[in-house]
C-alpha cells in the first residue's frame, strides 16, 4: 500500500530551515517548562504511599477527605477514572511504620461509613528507594544513548551517529517538555515510554539512513540535498503507515486504557508524532549541517568492498590449498 508515489520527489531539504526553526522553538519551550515547572514525580521516584479504593456507588471527594483527614491530615485525594474510584496519596514520613503495614485495613475502616469499600491496590515506596530508581532511570537513558551512538557509528559513519543522537535529544526533550507542561505523573511507566520512544525514533531514522546509503551506492547524484529528498520520498509511505498504525493503537490505550496507563500512553503519543517528524525533517538535514561528503563516503564504501573481496579471495585460496 502506497500513500505517496515513489516516483515523485518531495523537496524536504528545501524547507529544512523552517523545520529546524520550529524544532528549536519547541526545544526551548520544552526546556523552559522542565526547568521552571519541573516534573510531577510519582511515588516510584520520590517515595510515598498510594492506595486505590473502589466504592459500590459514586462518592464525593469532600466526603472521602472528611473521613481520611481524621487519621491522615495531609493526604492527597483524587478521583481515579470514575466517581466510584478514589486514589489516596501520602508521604511515607507522615505515616508511622506500624500503620504502614496495615495501611489498607486502616483506610478501609475510615471509609466504612461511606459504603462498601474495596482496596484495589496499595503501593509503598521509601524515599531512598525512590531516589535510587530515579538515578538508575537516568543512567539507563544515558547508557541507551551511548549504545545507540556506537551502533550507528559502526553501521554507518560518525556523522550519521551524531545526527541520530541529536534527533533522539530532540524527540526526548520535546516529549519530556510535554510531560512537564501537562503535569503528567512521572513514574516507571513513563520512563519505559521514553526508552520505547528512543527505540521507535531510532528505528525510523535508521530506515531513512539505510535508504540514503542505498541511494549513495546506486545513484550518481552528487548533491546531498537532492539525494536525501529522493531517499526520504521513497520511504515516506512506509514511515507514515507505520506511524499511523502505532499512533491509533496508542490513542486507543490513552482513551480507554484507564488512569493507570494514561501517563505511559500520553508520553508515547507525543513521542510517535515527534519521532516521525524528526526522522523526516530533522535527522536527515543534520547530515548536511555536519558536512557529510558523498564522494568521500563512496570512496570509503569502495575501499571496504575491495577489502571484503580480497579477504574472500584469500579465503578461497586457503580452502583450495594454494596458500
Amino acid at each position: 500500500m502506497e500513500l505517496f508515489s515513489q516516483n515523485k520527489i518531495y523537496d524536504f531539504m528545501g524547507k529544512r530551515k523552517i523545520f529546524i526553526s520550529i524544532s528549536i522553538i519547541l526545544i526551548v519551550l520544552s526546556l523552559f517548562s522542565i526547568f521552571t515547572k519541573g516534573f510531577n514525580w510519582g511515588i516510584d521516584f520520590k517515595g510515598g504511599i498510594e492506595v486505590e479504593v473502589r466504592f459500590d456507588k459514586p462518592v464525593k471527594i469532600s466526603e472521602v477527605r472528611k473521613y481520611i483527614s481524621k487519621e491522615f491530615k495531609e493526604a492527597s485525594i483524587t478521583t481515579f477514572g470514575s466517581p466510584k474510584e478514589i486514589l489516596i496519596r501520602m508521604s511515607v514520613d507522615k505515616v508511622s511504620p506500624d500503620v504502614q503495614k496495615d495501611i489498607g485495613v486502616e483506610i478501609k475502616k475510615l471509609l466504612k461509613p461511606l459504603g462498601n469499600v474495596e482496596i484495589r491496590r496499595v503501593d509503598i515506596v521509601g524515599a531512598k528507594v525512590g531516589n535510587e530508581l530515579r538515578d538508575k532511570g537516568i543512567k539507563a537513558l544515558i547508557f541507551a544513548i551511548i549504545g545507540i551512538l556506537i551502533y550507528v557509528a559502526v553501521r554507518f559513519e560518525w556523522r550519521f551517529a551524531v545526527a541520530s543522537v541529536l534527533a533522539l535529544f530532540h524527540d526526548t526533550t520535546i516529549a519530556l517538555g510535554a510531560v512537564s507542561f501537562f503535569h503528567v505523573e512521572v513514574n516507571l511507566d513513563v520512563l519505559a515510554a521514553i526508552l520505547t520512544l528512543m527505540g521507535y525514533s531510532l528505528n525510523d531514522t535508521i530506515v531513512v539512513f539505510d535508504r540514503i546509503r542505498e541511494q549513495i551506492i546506486k545513484s550518481k547524484i552528487r548533491d546531498l540535498a537532492l539525494l536525501i529528498n529522493d531517499a526520504v520520498s521513497k520511504t515516506l509511505s512506509r514511515t507514515v503507515l507505520t506511524s499511523l498504525t502505532t499512533f491509533f493503537v496508542v490513542l486507543t490505550l490513552f482513551l480507554f486504557g484507564g488512569e493507570i496507563i494514561r501517563p505511559f500512553s500520553f508520553t508515547l503519543l507525543v513521542g510517535i508524532i515527534v519521532g516521525t517528524y524528526s526522522s523526516i525533517f530533522i535527522a536527515s538535514p543534520l547530515l548536511i549541517w555536519l558536512g557529510f561528503d558523498i564522494d568521500d563516503y563512496r570512496k570509503k564504501l569502495l575501499e571496504k568492498e575491495k577489502r571484503r573481496k580480497e579477504k574472500e579471495k584469500m579465503r578461497e585460496m586457503y580452502q583450495g590449498g594454494v596458500v
